[in-house]
């Protein structure tokens, strides 16, 4: 294996393993290329990322252009000459100039099995389409959205209660270790790129809160899928009384219970020790175990239930 000089672009946990691993593995990272610093937290003070914070531990030099197209951030990008770019989740979209630098062209972790759920959030969309797997393709970066050849790819099944979080955590160690061989092929001219099948792509546009709002006409797994499909952000929620109700843990089907024919979509059909069950729109009993009441913290259905003085014949969604 011949070290090759590289320039990595990421920004959230989902990239660190990544660079943790082509580090190790005794390539010459020249530059980490990071998105600036956002406001996080309670206090929403600015503060680096998991990748920079990961960088600045390891000696590694850090560049947070405000725009990838600036003269000045380009210009020190080729001074760096580097073989090869990296990107996981970096966050924007590369330019052609950016993309052209580096001998070897850059090659993207993108976590999904391409070219299904091109786009910023493929996890999530495949979870809320209760996809039965999903996984992570090593593709060479283009001008077109997540549109280049795929070099490798890897599987996995998604579980049916899994949520973004526990599918995301796996697929970030996995596109790690799948990219090593990638780049020892690339750096050796013995890799080969499958182009992707147009006629089978489907999109995985960025989240946004509205997102998580909660239709409850909608059938129970789908509602199910929405929840554990936005999990940890932004949640779904819905209503109740006119206060904004956050939905963390859910399942289908539980607990023997089946709504009356007359029950109404959104309705409270049952409540008990483990779960509030409510009606979906298919007439299936969906079990809430875990909510959040706008402002509060998490609790389980039978806290939030003695709390709010829940009974049967409420109505979420109103």
């Amino acid at each position: 294996m011949t070290p090759l000089r590289l320039v990595f672009f990421g920004t959230p946990e989902f990239a660190v393993p990544t660079l943790r691993d082509v580090r190790a593995h005794g390539h010459d990272v020249a530059a980490v290329v990071t998105q600036p610093d956002r406001p996080r937290g309670r206090g929403q003070k600015p503060s680096p990322g998991p990748v920079k914070a990961f960088a600045e531990r390891h000696g590694l030099r850090v560049l947070q252009p405000e725009r990838l197209k600036d003269d000045a951030f380009l210009a020190d990008v080729a001074s760096l000459a580097p073989d090869l770019g990296i990107v996981a989740a970096y966050g924007k979209i590369l330019p052609a100039a950016l993309i052209a630098i580096p001998r070897l062209g850059l090659i993207n972790v993108h976590a999904s099995l391409l070219p299904r759920w091109r786009g910023a959030s493929p996890i999530h969309r495949a979870v809320m389409a209760g996809d039965a797997d999903t996984g992570v393709s090593i593709m060479r970066v283009v001008q077109a959205l997540d549109a280049g050849g795929v070099f490798a790819i890897a599987y996995r099944a998604i579980g049916p209660d899994e949520t973004s979080e526990e599918v995301e955590h796996d697929l970030a160690e996995s596109g790690a270790r799948l990219i090593l061989p990638v780049i020892d092929a690339l750096g050796t001219g013995a890799a080969n790129e499958t182009p992707q099948d147009d006629s089978l792509v489907t999109y995985a546009p960025r989240l946004t809160r509205e997102d998580g709002l909660i239709s409850w006409e909608a059938p129970a797994f789908a509602i199910h899928n929405q929840v554990r499909g936005l999990y940890p952000w932004p949640h779904a929620f819905t209503s109740l009384d006119g206060a904004r109700v956050i939905v963390l843990r859910t399942s289908v089907g539980s607990h023997g219970i089946v709504p009356p024919p007359n029950a109404r979509s959104g309705q409270v059909v049952a409540v008990d020790r483990e779960a509030i069950v409510v009606a979906a729109g298919d007439g299936r009993p969906l079990a809430l175990l875990q909510v959040q009441a706008e402002g509060r913290r998490a609790v389980n259905a039978r806290e939030f239930a003695a709390g709010t003085r829940l009974q049967p014949g409420a109505r979420f969604g109103t």
